[in-house]
């Protein structure tokens, strides 16, 4: 039996619109839905970062292009890319998240977002520990998101895809418009047998 969904595809394919609009489908059926999505940033039409904005509406840096004028004093720097990842502010804004969901009461059916599970949020050990416990948790459905495979494979993001309790969808341009419901049903049904 499955227990989460985990979206996959090209970036820019559109898997946070989907992870979004099956999320607006389950709150107006009653299900909580909990977690955080990756969004970028873009100024003057180039895109310049990414943040994580919380389902409700919190939101903080994950990553900016590298500013030359922006020193790291002595700490050390992680980089996807010309992207330097803001450990700190992602820490603090998506680890008190996985912190709440386990402490739900059992009675009421969760969906916890996680979008993405990627190369940027993998600098956080903290997080990796966090996404394990919950994919082995029984208080809660996963809705996520991975990258295609590419390059060195990243570890948490293989034992995502190879888990038997993992569905995973592949996003493409051709089904994105229509795949919302298959991943609706799978994500009723993974609920059905949380509860």
């Amino acid at each position: 039996m499955f227990k989460h969904v985990f979206l996959t595809g090209p970036p820019g394919v559109g898997k946070t619109t989907l992870v979004q609009k099956a999320c607006e489908a389950l709150v107006s059926s009653g299900v909580g839905v909990e977690g955080f999505y990756t969004e970028e940033v873009r100024e003057g039409g180039r895109r310049v970062g990414f943040d994580v904005v919380t389902v409700t509406e919190e939101r903080g840096h994950l990553s900016r292009i590298r500013d030359n004028a922006s020193v790291s004093h002595g700490r050390r720097e992680y980089t996807v890319g010309q992207y330097v990842v803001d450990l700190p502010s992602f820490e603090n804004l998506a680890l008190p998240l996985f912190r709440n969901v386990g402490s739900a009461d059992g009675s009421s059916r969760k969906v916890f977002v996680i979008d993405e599970i990627g190369k940027m949020e993998l600098f956080s050990q903290s997080f990796i520990r966090a996404v394990r416990q919950t994919l082995d948790s029984s208080s809660c459905t996963i809705l996520g998101t991975i990258p295609i495979p590419k390059g060195k494979p990243l570890g948490l993001v293989e034992e995502v895809r190879s888990r038997r309790d993992v569905k995973v969808f592949t996003v493409s341009k051709e089904n994105r418009n229509v795949i919302l419901q298959d991943i609706l049903a799978t994500l009723q049904e993974c609920l059905k047998h949380a509860a």
